[in-house]
């Protein structure tokens, strides 16, 4: 079974919204094993595109951070997985999917409490 997983960027980051992501990575899955890799650049940041697009790709999997309740649900509806509120390097996010362990809400990014790196 092919399974397609995107995610939308900004720079080497996910997006920090759906809804204003300037290109987006893409990767095939074919019996675990990662068939191919793409980036695309949209048009324009716009949901509505972004929604489109992965229902014309055929997209499984969307792993993003913050996105509007409505396209949130829309996708859902559609039946695409959706790991949101995911923050850190698009990289760090996809080896973590390829692991089974990645999450929802899932902060990807070294992060300092009170002087201690966490």
């Amino acid at each position: 079974m092919i399974h397609k997983v995107i995610i939308p960027l900004y720079c080497e980051e996910i997006a920090p919204r759906f809804d204003l992501a300037s290109e987006t990575f893409i990767a095939t899955i074919s019996r675990n094993k990662v068939e191919e890799k793409r980036y695309m650049v949209l048009k324009r940041p716009s949901a509505e595109d972004l929604c489109h697009f992965i229902l014309t790709e055929n997209i499984n999997t969307l792993i993003c951070n913050a996105i509007d309740d409505e396209y949130y649900h829309f996708l859902k509806w559609k039946k695409i997985m959706i790991l949101d509120n995911v923050a850190g390097a698009f990289t760090d996010a996809f080896d973590n999917y390829l692991n089974n362990s990645l999450k929802r809400g899932d902060i990807l990014c070294p992060r300092t409490i009170e002087g201690e790196n966490v």
